[in-house]
């Protein structure tokens, strides 16, 4: 079993910068795809950004392309996703998820490709 543990949320300013953090335990991460994901209460998760096993592969949702940037460490078993310029429309609470065969697409990420999640945590944006 791959545990998946967040870190780093919290109250952020517009326009500054945030890093939620991603540590597995259990297993080598190395072996998964990270994909990340957000949820306002009422709303469905959405996937707004993804990176592959080797990291040779990136994707994000258009509501935070060129915002946000998505990294690993494998050695340290973590991944990383750094929230840029955050909009107050950024506020939510933030999941990132592990994938064995999980794919980016254009059209977005498929939850049911994720095997394990993190906990969540909360981002607000607001000055």
């Amino acid at each position: 079993q791959l545990q998946l543990v967040q870190s780093g949320g919290g109250l952020v300013q517009p326009g500054g910068s945030l890093r939620l953090t991603c540590v597995a335990s259990g297993r080598a991460l190395d072996d998964y795809a990270i994909g990340w994901f957000r949820q306002i209460p009422g709303q469905e998760r959405k996937g707004i950004a993804y990176i592959s096993p080797t990291a040779d592969d990136r994707w994000f949702h258009d509501s935070v392309k060129g915002r946000f940037t998505v990294s690993r460490d494998n050695a340290k078993n973590a991944a990383y996703l750094d929230l840029n310029t955050p909009h107050s429309e950024d506020t939510s609470v933030y999941y990132c998820a592990a994938g064995r065969y999980a794919l980016s697409r254009p059209q977005g990420l498929y939850l049911n490709e994720y095997d394990y999640w993190g906990q969540g945590t909360q981002v607000t944006v607001s000055s």
